[in-house]
């Protein structure tokens, strides 16, 4: 007999997701097949429904934080995985092969493919995955609060490790990435500095809660020179500003896969050995260190969550800047 499980499908860019049934996925050779449990709304999977990310595959099952049980493998998958709890990123698939796979720099591979972008994601009751990026995930947290992790911590955290040893630390665009590494970095002894939308007192109050020193416009200074800076918001016009407050050697490090261009600006607040950097995907590595960081933090999560036939909802309220935090469907 066919199984059918639900949706929420992007047949086309710039429309909304239809909530549809299609058959239940099987695993392929090196496969899990995952009962989807929660999944993140992420402000990529916002840039794929919008046109900003072109090509995607269509019809798409959009979302790449996906928290869910193992109910079957495919060939050559241990089967004692089966009744694990996994996690599953964007990073969805590489070749193993190329010279970025084999120096630990997979999140470069050329023919990357990436969780619900262009392979199926976690908008649904079930999904399939690659066994090499299905990550264990700590008991410590249930599915809605784990959820926020797979994208938002983990490129947040890829995005912090580029800073080095950065003590005074500045973050523009306080939402789900924000929030979470920020108590990493006050973990790791660093000061924040959280940077928003200028006047909104709301998400400077949720910074200054969770643990930054100091919260402001993303027009203004901070009340100390920065060692380093990270632009999580997707806004161009922010590297300079961000340029402006790092000091002599600082780095400015973009956070987001999609980002408007970058305006015009002076070379003397890029001189002094100033640098911007970018960070692409993740790395294993990069997921197996973070979730065993996370519970000792221990990160907590800001969530919302919705049921799967609200995902258009979720993605109007992230669209919108409605949400403090992160948004998670419920499965």
């Amino acid at each position: 007999m066919l199984l059918l499980m639900r949706t929420m499908i992007l047949k086309n860019q710039r429309q909304p997701l239809i909530e549809v049934e299609i058959p239940d996925p099987e695993p392929a050779d090196g496969q899990l097949l995952v009962r989807v449990q929660a999944c993140g709304v992420c402000r990529t999977d916002l840039h794929i429904v919008d046109g900003e990310l072109k090509d995607p595959i269509l019809p798409l099952v959009p979302g790449h934080q996906i928290v869910g049980e193992v109910v079957k493998v495919g060939d050559g998958v241990d089967r004692t995985l089966v009744g694990r709890r996994v996690g599953i990123p964007w990073l969805g698939w590489t070749c193993g092969e190329c010279k970025f796979c084999k120096s630990d720099r997979e999140n470069l591979c050329g023919k990357a493919r990436f969780t619900g972008y262009t392979l199926q994601g976690g908008f649904a009751e079930y999904t399939v995955a690659d066994v090499r990026y299905g990550f264990h995930v700590p008991d410590d947290y249930s599915p809605i609060e784990c959820a926020p992790l797979l994208c938002a911590g983990l490129i947040g955290y890829r995005s912090l490790s580029k800073t080095g040893n950065a003590k005074r630390l500045g973050i523009y665009g306080f939402g789900s990435a924000a929030h979470i590494i920020t108590q990493v970095a006050i973990y790791q002894g660093r000061k924040v500095f959280a940077f928003t939308k200028p006047g909104d007192k709301t998400a400077q109050q949720f910074a200054l809660k969770i643990g930054a020193v100091w919260a402001g416009g993303s027009d203004e200074l901070p009340t100390e020179p920065l060692e380093a800076a990270i632009i999580f918001a997707p806004v161009g016009s922010l590297i300079p500003n961000a340029l402006k407050a790092v000091e002599k050697g600082g780095i400015v490090v973009c956070g987001g896969i999609y980002m408007s261009d970058i305006p015009p600006f002076p070379y003397n607040i890029l001189w002094e050995e100033r640098s911007v950097i970018s960070v692409a995907n993740l790395t294993r590595r990069d997921g197996e260190e973070f979730l065993k960081i996370a519970p000792l933090v221990p990160v907590k999560t800001s969530v919302r969550t919705y049921p799967l036939e609200d995902a258009n909802e979720a993605l109007s309220d992230l669209r919108t800047g409605r949400l403090e935090g992160s948004a998670v469907l419920v499965i």
